[in-house]
């Protein structure tokens, strides 16, 4: 089955950012590549030549999400990074994870929205017919 992973989605003066995946984790990963598809317009440009292990805990699928993705901002401004690709594992209310990107170069990377933080706004994490899907809405 072919589906698309990700999407962006217009809410007001912000916009919303969902993932889709055969699995929970899958469905993290692509909510993280819309997220970041947002902050770099060239994002399938984006090299994942460094990896930063990342691990967040909330006790509902849909907090986990908007931490998840706060996380990945966070540690996007601290190190100067973009990051591209995305691993998940789930276990309980744990979330550990992997951001595998390079160091930002506004050069060759054309910024794109600039993400204040992903919010509660539309948040939800659901299984819908096959396909998981993650979902919020970040402030811009």
């Amino acid at each position: 089955m072919n589906f698309t992973p990700y999407e962006t989605f217009e809410h007001g003066a912000d916009i919303g950012v969902r993932g889709y995946g055969r699995t929970l984790e899958e469905a993290f990963e692509n909510g993280a590549r819309a997220l970041f598809a947002l902050l770099v317009e060239n994002f399938e440009e984006v090299r994942p030549e460094k990896e930063i292990a990342l691990e967040v805990s909330a006790e509902l699928p849909d907090e986990l999400f908007v931490t998840w993705l706060n996380r990945l901002l966070t540690v996007s401004d601290l190190e100067r990074m973009v990051f591209k690709d995305f691993e998940v594992h789930l276990s309980g209310d744990k979330l550990q994870g992997k951001a595998l990107g390079e160091p930002l170069d506004p050069a060759r990377h054309h910024l794109g929205v600039e993400v204040k933080g992903a919010t509660f706004t539309l948040a939800r994490v659901e299984k819908q017919g096959e396909l998981w899907v993650a979902q919020c809405v970040v402030d811009v």
